[in-house]
């Protein structure tokens, strides 16, 4: 399996965005949070640009995303890792799945799912081989109703039965690109990370990621889910809900919200400090057990003035 051979970092995390358009207070939220329990326990803390899915790609939204993390002085370390380099791994590991047994071609369109069950769970159509006339369209891996296990930092013991609650999901989608949760699993340990830390919108995405490192022998992380930021009536901020982009005009502002809103409220000697003094104080005093163990937490609670 392609996987990096540096071992030297003990701990290394990573922030993954996707391109699809500017860093908002919530994706912000969790780049400050991954970087912050890495440097805390001398770690590295690593930058992928998420970008398996071109047509959801947005123009120079790459750039943008690296800009605005310069501007708030989260500098990752080594490269930038995009996954538009790797289609050749996630086309090996394709071809390891399918000769071991845990793959098999679909033909099924959305539609056809959707009308076959109402939670569009995968209903096996093609499990045991394509109808007569079907043609391949995706690929899926096997699930059986196996329970999956494990422990989040913050979110507590987590257990879902992937076989049941996610069915034998996509590992390449009908268009042609590869899934989110193949690419994911395989960048993870390519690039050796030790620890996920990211929202807990993503909590559910861990059990297919689990799945697959068990089928490809890949090493499992340590993971921590953090809080997703939503606003007062509970919608998730998001590029899908037009969430505002960073202002990148007042940094150690962000970096001061972003703070308090995982727990970590800076002492009021530090209102207006340049980022690089609001870094230096986060991971000096970062402790995962003074974080909101929520798995939502509105934005408004903290913003300045507002004691809702």
């Amino acid at each position: 399996m392609d996987v990096s051979t540096d071992t030297a970092v003990a701990v290394r995390g990573r922030f993954a965005p996707s391109p699809s358009g500017p860093l908002h207070f919530g994706s912000l939220v969790a780049a400050l949070g991954s970087f912050l329990s890495a440097r805390a326990q001398g770690g590295e803390w690593l930058l992928r640009i998420d970008n398996v899915d071109p047509p959801r790609e947005v123009p120079g939204a790459s750039d943008g995303i690296l800009r605005t993390l310069e501007n708030h002085y989260l500098l990752w370390d080594g490269p930038v890792l995009y996954q538009r380099q790797r289609f050749e791994a996630y086309e090996a590991a394709l071809a390891r799945l399918a000769a071991d047994g845990h793959s098999y071609p679909c033909g099924c369109t959305r539609r056809e799912i959707s009308a076959a069950s109402p939670g569009h769970l995968y209903p096996g159509t093609c499990r045991n081989g394509l109808p007569p006339g079907r043609q391949a369209r995706a690929l899926r891996v096997y699930c059986d109703g196996q329970a999956l296990c494990f422990d989040d930092r913050l979110q507590g013991r987590q257990c879902r039965r992937p076989g049941h609650e996610v069915g034998d999901f996509i590992v390449k989608r009908a268009d042609g690109f590869y899934a989110y949760h193949l690419a994911t699993a395989l960048d993870d340990a390519f690039q050796r990370v030790s620890e996920i830390v990211r929202g807990a919108d993503l909590l559910d995405a861990t059990f297919p990621q689990l799945h697959l490192q068990g089928l490809l022998g890949l090493p499992r992380p340590d993971y921590l889910h953090l809080p997703v930021a939503v606003t007062r009536e509970g919608k998730k901020l998001s590029k899908q809900t037009r969430a505002p982009a960073i202002d990148d005009g007042d940094p150690g502002e962000t970096l001061s919200r972003a703070l308090a809103f995982l727990g970590h409220p800076p002492p009021a000697e530090l209102h207006g400090a340049p980022p690089v003094e609001l870094l230096d104080w986060g991971i000096d005093h970062w402790r995962h057990e003074n974080l909101p163990a929520r798995k939502t937490l509105a934005v408004a609670a903290h913003t300045p003035g507002d004691e809702a």
